[in-house]
């Protein structure tokens, strides 16, 4: 999703006349802006629904980019269609896994408050007493 909005920002500030290099930088900023947002959102989100919603809108466009990638890659190689399109179902699994695994890197999983579960703190086997 980054590099969709990096490139549809730039292609509108290039066409509404900030020139290429001003072009390229406002569409770079604003991939990173997206990138960054995106990390802070799941980062910061208590609710698994909202952090699974976010991942949900960054790997999608991943999926959609590397199926077409792969797909094209395959026609290299594969003179089948079915197989083609397994190839290219397969690649875009990984590629938005892989998308939503580095949006999430960052993310704590924290206990469920509403269900009562607490963190289970490991006691040292030595109580802080006897270390004299």
């Amino acid at each position: 999703m980054p590099f969709f909005v990096a490139l549809s920002i730039g292609t509108l500030a290039f066409r509404d006349g900030a020139g290429v290099f001003g072009a390229l930088l406002i569409g770079v900023a604003s991939g990173a802006l997206t990138l960054a947002a995106g990390r802070v959102a799941v980062a910061f989100s208590r609710s698994l629904a909202l952090r699974v919603a976010i991942a949900t809108v960054f790997a999608a466009p991943a999926a959609i980019a590397g199926y077409h990638v792969v797909f094209a890659l395959s026609q290299i190689g594969v003179p089948s269609s079915a197989w083609r399109h397994v190839f290219a179902c397969l690649g875009a699994a990984c590629i938005s896994g892989t998308a939503s695994g580095r949006l999430t890197v960052f993310a704590k999983t924290r206990p469920s408050e509403s269900a009562g579960v607490l963190e289970n703190t490991a006691r040292p086997v030595l109580p802080a007493a006897t270390h004299e």
